[in-house]
């Protein structure tokens, strides 16, 4: 039903592009941030929920 509309809008093929390099930028900057972290700081994360000595406000 919104095909119909989207269709007879002049350069909407713009805000697809702009829409998939915002997330591939996104995604790839995630993706760097996650393999830049250091070891100690992804163990220390990896075990905050089971940490029993933290108290929870």
């Amino acid at each position: 039903m919104f095909s119909k509309y989207i269709a007879t809008i002049e350069g909407v093929e713009v805000y697809a592009i702009i829409a998939l390099i915002f997330f591939f930028i996104f995604f790839i900057s995630t993706f760097a941030w996650a393999f830049t972290r250091k070891k100690d700081y992804l163990k220390e994360m990896e075990n905050l929920p089971l940490d029993n000595n933290s108290q929870n406000n």
